[in-house]
């Protein structure tokens, strides 16, 4: 059975590389993203290993400019997945102006880590794209972090969960995003009525987004599909709730028969709905414009 999910686990990704490659969009860009190396970590033999950052950036990006950025963390169950997952996300993003960025972070298959070290490594992303501000041409105050499944657990985490860092992070600089992009995310890890509460230990309610909702938190948007098994959209509705029940701004879009995993472009997971995907494309850019964190399309700007 591992075998067999390993071979689809690859046939995904090279059907998307081949995507990729034959993208008009991406020969116009002359480039697939750039690889940054945003931490060194050790692999489950303990061997040297450097996470990643895969970048997409807009056109007529400059390293002078102060662009929105958002990090997407790939899902996988906390066990697996690949950065390629988001990359047709980052690459439709950027499109819209945005410094976009799939991250690599430890898992359990490659890695031989916790939850904890996920929410370690993403929250370590966030605070590289800060530090490195002036090189990736970013601004500090419009990083959003975004996610699917486990990896939206991660980008949920990263903004609920502020006691849960790698201790060689520099603390000065905030691993808090300014906003959350999340799909079929895991919001609760409690034993009870959780995903993965099991594995957890003691840290199940630790780790549980929708037990860590407080006041002031960043604003989110969620999509997840009603005919979801692995993550009930009940779970998403009670965190909508819970986010009102604080006044933080929480959009909960559903979306009518669609399975766990529905929000994934159709080169990534066969069978997909591409004018799906789309929609929760342009849902984004406009949850993420409502908030001045992405500017308006020239169309709808003042004129001189």
């Amino acid at each position: 059975m591992r075998n067999r999910l390993i071979s689809k686990s690859v046939m995904a990704v090279l059907i998307l590389h081949l995507w990729l490659a034959a993208s008009p969009a991406l020969a116009e860009n002359e480039a697939p993203p750039v690889e940054v190396v945003y931490k060194q970590v050790v692999d489950a033999e303990g061997e040297p290993y450097d996470l990643r950052l895969h970048i997409f950036y807009p056109e007529g990006w400059s390293a002078d400019d102060a662009r929105p950025a958002i990090v997407f963390y790939f899902g996988g169950g906390w066990n697996g997945g690949q950065p390629e997952q988001f990359f047709p996300h980052c690459r439709d993003l950027a499109a819209h102006g945005m410094v976009a960025i799939s991250a690599d972070y430890r898992v359990r298959s490659r890695h031989g880590t916790s939850p904890i070290a996920c929410v370690e490594d993403g929250r370590s992303a966030i605070r590289y794209l800060r530090a490195h501000a002036d090189e990736l041409g970013i601004d500090v105050d419009r990083v959003i972090a975004g996610g699917g499944s486990a990896g939206g657990h991660v980008a949920a985490a990263s903004a609920l969960c502020d006691d849960i860092n790698d201790p060689a992070d520099d603390a000065e600089v905030s691993a808090t995003p300014n906003a959350l992009v999340l799909f079929n995310p895991v919001l609760d890890t409690s034993r009870q009525s959780g995903f993965g509460g099991n594995r957890l230990g003691d840290d199940h309610l630790r780790l549980s987004p929708v037990h860590r909702v407080s006041q002031g938190q960043p604003a989110s948007i969620v999509f997840h599909g009603d005919a979801d098994r692995t993550v009930p959209i009940s779970v998403a509705r009670r965190f909508a709730e819970a986010c009102e029940g604080v006044g933080a701004r929480s959009e909960l879009v559903e979306y009518e028969g669609q399975p766990h995993g529905f929000f994934n472009h159709p080169a990534f997971r066969r069978g997909n709905d591409l004018s799906v995907y789309t929609d929760t494309i342009e849902r984004t850019v406009t949850f993420l414009r409502s908030l001045d964190l992405l500017e308006p399309a020239e169309a709808d700007q003042p004129g001189d």
